[in-house]
């Protein structure tokens, strides 16, 4: 048996077949999907080599999902400006933004449906009065990317001069304490926007 608070391990074969060792069944990416949905945590490892490979079946899921008529959520912008990310030196700050993006907006979620079912009650004048219901999360994003964007500039090196004298070298030690203090700087902020996201939910 399983410890509940142990993710459930799903065994892929050699066959593609996914194997619940949960239930005890043989199930399908839709069947995955529908965990995800209901918050059910699993692991996915390869049956022979016994290697984690969530990651993989979790995109393959995306991709099976885009892929279904009327449920795209990735737009074509947003998939050419990720794609442009790999190999790229902001690679690494990418996960962490989009991972807080989506908490931000999981935990206005709730919210953000109580606003839409009254606001489909109410009357068009009433709906005039009301605010935005996306406003709070349009805030938090705009925060994400002030963060994103503060990220960007601490991990972009300054371009050289064309011409000119090169400058200075600077000391191993001063360059090892600046990029601390960068690093304090970033996390500082992600702090910050936590308590903005504990004042929102």
């Amino acid at each position: 048996m399983v410890a509940k608070d142990q993710p459930v391990v799903i065994k892929k074969y050699a066959n593609r077949r996914l194997y619940n060792t949960g239930t005890s069944s043989y199930v399908t990416l839709e069947d995955l999907a529908a965990m995800v949905r209901r918050g059910e945590e699993f692991s996915v490892q390869d049956a022979k080599s016994g290697a984690d490979i969530t990651h993989s079946v979790l995109t393959q899921i995306i991709f099976e999902l885009e892929n279904k008529d009327g449920q795209n959520m990735l737009p074509v912008p947003f998939l050419r400006q990720l794609i442009a990310f790999y190999g790229d030196q902001m690679q690494m700050i990418v996960p962490s933004f989009l991972e807080q993006s989506m908490n931000a907006f999981a935990q206005e979620q709730e919210r953000f449906r109580a606003q839409m079912k009254d606001a489909f009650s109410k009357t068009p004048m009433d709906m005039m009065k009301m605010p935005l219901p996306m406003k709070a999360l349009e805030e938090q994003t705009r925060a994400n990317m002030e963060l994103f964007q503060n990220a960007m500039r601490m991990f972009t090196p300054p371009i050289a001069a064309a011409s000119g004298p090169q400058p200075e070298q600077t000391p191993s030690g001063a360059k090892d304490s600046e990029r601390s203090s960068d690093l304090q700087e970033l996390k500082d902020q992600i702090a910050a926007m936590q308590r903005q996201l504990d004042k929102l939910s």
